[in-house]
């Protein structure tokens, strides 16, 4: 029993021990011959882009608040009880030029001018009387009716009637401004800031009772880096920009929950560098910014508004446009050349306006630049155009 059972198992041994000799005598009668292929290159396919020059305007980006050229203090030139207050003096109100704003008691100046004219009609007589007096001894001088001490007396009394003529008719005009000041007329077309005098109160000389604010113009102070200076045709030694050289500005600003937008120049600048910032600020003036003259106003330019500034700087007259992807570094993109590999150059850039860049020099017309992101470069390596290149980016 013991030995059916060895070769019970002896035998499966042997079948697989001679299949696979079988199988290695039929391998080393038709050996497998290995045919030599020709290495084939990956070549990685790129996005390109043409070096074309072009006219670009360069730009530069700033913010600021609304302010206005013009803001006055309201100030009485007399004292006195306010009788009547204008509805447009309030807070925020609107006026035009020479418009009443507020009336003080004008009784006790009616009666100061009344004396005043009164003063003058006396003195005009007096010094009428004194002149006849004068003339008539003139005439007498010769004679020995009016002696020399007679005539120097008429000629002084002539002296000090006219004196106090003239003094008379000083208090007569000052009297008459008086007067004319208890009205107080708006000094400009503008706007009130802030109110402080009512009906009934009783008003200083020289005390301000409100602030008023011109609104023909306004402005914005935008600071800029002495890097964006450059961008900027820099005005006269006197700081302010001649007409003709006025950069041009667009103010934004969302107003109403609607994204507004503006246009002005820029008119001079800060006569200091910001001590704390190291920065220079530039004026950028909107004419007619409430639409007061006709303008194509649609939403007012209001006082205090943060508005963000494009100002449209020099123009470089043969640059080239990339995308800002395509650097490598601060100052080197890559060009696919004529027998398309790729090579490391470096260019010019003038400035970087958002996913833009200006280049100015290191390319030539017509050249390949490459777009796609290349982490493994090297110098040389070969590749493939993936598609007809494009032009670059519209400044």
């Amino acid at each position: 029993m013991q030995a059916d059972s060895i070769r019970r198992q002896l035998i499966p041994a042997v079948l697989v021990l001679l299949a696979f000799g079988t199988s290695a005598l039929v391998l080393l009668a038709n050996p497998l011959r290995v045919e030599p292929r020709e290495r084939v290159v990956e070549r990685p396919r790129v996005r390109v882009v043409e070096a074309i020059p072009r006219s670009v305007v360069l730009r530069v980006h700033s913010q600021g608040t609304v302010v206005p050229p013009v803001q006055r203090e309201l100030v009485p030139e007399v004292s006195g009880r306010v009788v009547w207050v204008s509805p447009a003096l309030a807070d925020g109100g609107a006026f035009e030029l020479g418009d009443p704003l507020l009336r003080i008691d004008a009784a006790d100046y009616e009666a100061a001018l009344r004396h005043a004219k009164a003063d003058v009609i006396r003195t005009e007589a007096e010094h009428t009387h004194s002149g006849s007096e004068l003339q008539r001894r003139e005439r007498l001088a010769g004679s020995d009716v009016v002696s020399e001490e007679q005539l120097s007396d008429a000629r002084r009394a002539e002296r000090v009637t006219f004196a106090n003529l003239e003094d008379a008719r000083v208090s007569l005009e000052e009297a008459q401004r008086n007067l004319d000041r208890t009205e107080l007329g708006a000094p400009f077309t503008g706007r009130v800031r802030e109110k402080r005098v009512d009906v009934g109160q009783f008003v200083e000389r020289g005390h301000p009772v409100g602030t008023l604010y011109a609104i023909d113009q306004a402005e914005v102070r935008l600071p800029l880096s002495d890097a964006e200076l450059m961008f900027l045709e820099w005005p006269s030694t006197s700081g302010v920009f001649a007409p003709g050289t006025q950069p041009e500005v667009t103010l934004r600003a969302k107003l109403g929950g609607v994204e507004r937008s503006w246009r002005g120049r820029i008119v001079r600048t800060d006569g200091a560098i910001d001590p704390r910032t190291r920065m220079v600020h530039v004026i950028a003036r909107v004419d007619d910014p409430y639409g007061q003259r006709g303008a194509d106003t649609i939403a007012p330019l209001v006082v205090g508004l943060f508005v963000k500034a494009e100002i449209r700087g020099r123009v470089e007259p043969a640059a080239i446009v990339l995308p800002r992807s395509s650097l490598r570094s601060r100052n080197s993109v890559l060009l696919v050349d004529a027998e398309g590999r790729l090579r490391e150059r470096e260019v010019g850039v003038v400035r970087l306006q958002g996913d833009e860049a200006v280049v100015t020099s290191g390319l030539q017309p017509g050249e390949l630049v490459c777009l796609s992101d290349m982490p493994m470069f090297v110098e040389g390596m070969p590749v493939v155009v993936a598609e007809a290149p494009g032009t670059g980016l519209t400044p």
